[in-house]
C-alpha cells in the first residue's frame, strides 16, 4: 500500500511538471563568412533588446537557439555587430535563417515562418527605401524645396504600399506591428504623433490586436499609442502651425519655424533676414555635444560683427537642462518640445542630430551640411 501511494505521488509530480513547461521555439541556421564572430539571440522588448543567448560561431556558422514559446507575438532578433535580422515568433515554429556577412542584415533567407519571411520583404524594402532618401541628399544638384517634396513622394508611396500590401491586408499579423515601427533616421515612416492618418493605421492595429491578442503586451502598447494620439490631435495640429505656408515658402526659399527661446519669447527663423544664418539642430545631451558648442563659438565669434547668426534648434527632451546648457551661448537658442518626433525635423528632412543648414541673406537655402565641405568657406562666400 505504501509502495503504491509512493508510485501515484511520483506520476503526479511528473504530471505536473509536464504541464508546467512551456512547449519551446527553435531558431537555427547557418551565417556564411563569420568565423569567430559572436552572434547574439535578442529578445525586441518594449524596454529595448535583451540578450536571450549567444554563441561563437565556427567555421561552418551553423548556430542553434531554443526558447520558451511566448504566449502572444514576440519579436526577436539575430545581431552580429551592426548587422540585424529581425524574426517573429507565436508558437512552437522551427525558423530557419541561412545569411552571410559582412551585409548579412540584407543577405539573408528564412522559412519555417510566413511572418518572419513578410518582416524580411519590409525590411528590404525598407533599406532600398533609406539608400534612396540618402542618394538624393547627397545630390548636391537638388535644392532643398526638391529634396523635401522628392522625399515626402518616396515616403508616401512607401507607406501607400506597406498599408495596402501588409497591413491593412492583415492588422493582426506580427509583421504589421512591425511595419508601424519601421524608421528613417531619428523618425518613425508611420508617426502617430505628427501625422492623422498615420495614427489612424496605428489605431487599426491596435484595435484587431485588441480583437485577436487580447492582454497582450504590445497589444496594450498599440491601444495606449492610439489613445495618447487621439489626445494628442489637437495639439498637433497647432504645431504644424511652425512650417510656414506654401506661399512663404515660396517667397523666401526656407521652410520657417517658430518656437520658444530661452527667456520664454517665441522666435521665427524668418525673422532673421538680412543675416547669414547657421539653422542648427542640436541635442546638448549627446556625447560629442560640448566640443560641436565649442566649434560654434569659434564660428560665432569670429563672424557675428559681419552679420553671420545662429538659430540653434534644441531637440532634447529634458527642458530645465537645456536652459542650463545655454544659459551662457550668445546666439538664438530654441527649444522644440516634440523633440525626435519634431514636425521640423520631417520638414527639413533631418535624419541625423546633430544636423545644419546654411541660410543666406535673403532667407533662401544655401545648403545642407552634407553639401558643405568647408563651413567657414560657405560662411565667407554668404557673407
Amino acid at each position: 500500500m505504501r509502495r503504491t501511494n509512493i508510485v501515484i505521488v511520483a506520476l503526479t509530480l511528473l504530471a505536473l511538471c509536464s504541464c508546467g513547461k512551456r512547449e519551446q521555439f527553435k531558431v537555427e541556421g547557418i551565417i556564411e563568412n563569420a568565423e569567430d564572430s559572436t552572434l547574439f539571440f535578442e529578445n525586441v522588448s518594449l524596454e529595448g533588446p535583451v540578450v536571450v543567448d549567444s554563441v561563437k560561431l565556427s567555421n561552418d556558422g551553423e548556430f542553434a537557439f531554443k526558447e520558451a514559446r511566448p504566449e502572444a507575438p514576440e519579436f526577436y532578433r539575430l545581431r552580429i555587430a551592426g548587422q540585424i535580422i529581425n524574426i517573429s515568433v507565436d508558437s512552437t515554429e522551427t525558423i530557419i535563417v541561412k545569411a552571410k556577412m559582412p551585409n548579412m542584415a540584407k543577405d539573408y533567407e528564412v522559412s519555417g515562418s510566413e511572418e518572419c519571411g513578410k518582416i524580411r520583404e519590409l525590411t528590404l524594402r525598407q533599406i532600398e527605401l533609406q539608400n534612396k532618401l540618402i542618394a538624393m541628399q547627397s545630390d548636391r544638384s537638388i535644392g532643398i524645396r526638391v529634396l523635401a517634396d522628392s522625399t515626402n513622394a518616396l515616403v508616401e508611396e512607401y507607406k501607400d504600399k506597406v498599408k495596402r500590401d501588409y497591413i491593412f491586408a492583415d492588422p493582426k499579423a506580427a509583421s504589421s506591428y512591425f511595419a508601424l515601427f519601421q524608421a528613417i533616421g531619428p523618425y518613425l515612416i508611420f508617426n502617430p504623433s505628427t501625422n492623422k492618418d498615420d495614427l489612424r493605421v496605428f489605431a487599426a492595429v491596435a484595435t484587431s490586436w485588441d480583437t485577436f491578442r487580447p492582454g497582450s503586451l504590445r497589444g496594450e502598447n498599440l491601444h495606449n499609442i492610439a489613445m495618447q494620439g487621439m489626445k494628442k490631435e489637437r495639439i498637433v495640429e497647432g504645431h504644424q502651425e511652425m512650417v510656414a505656408n506654401p506661399s512663404i515658402v515660396e517667397e523666401k526659399g526656407i521652410i520657417d519655424l517658430r518656437l520658444t527661446d530661452k527667456s520664454g519669447a517665441t522666435r521665427t527663423l524668418s525673422e532673421l533676414e538680412g543675416k547669414v544664418v547657421l539653422l542648427d539642430f542640436h541635442m546638448f545631451a549627446l556625447k560629442d555635444s560640448p566640443a560641436r558648442i565649442l566649434k560654434l563659438r569659434e564660428l560665432y565669434n569670429k563672424y557675428s560683427s559681419r552679420g553671420f547668426e545662429i538659430y540653434q534648434v534644441s531637440l532634447d527632451s529634458d527642458e530645465h537642462f537645456w536652459k542650463q546648457q545655454t544659459a551662457s551661448l550668445p546666439w538664438v537658442c530654441v527649444w522644440d518640445e516634440d523633440g525626435t518626433a519634431s514636425q521640423s525635423l520631417v520638414a527639413y528632412y533631418v535624419q541625423t542630430i546633430p544636423d545644419f543648414f546654411l541660410i543666406d541673406r535673403s532667407n533662401t537655402l544655401v545648403g545642407r551640411s552634407s553639401q558643405i565641405d568647408d563651413i567657414e568657406k560657405a560662411i565667407e562666400a554668404e557673407l
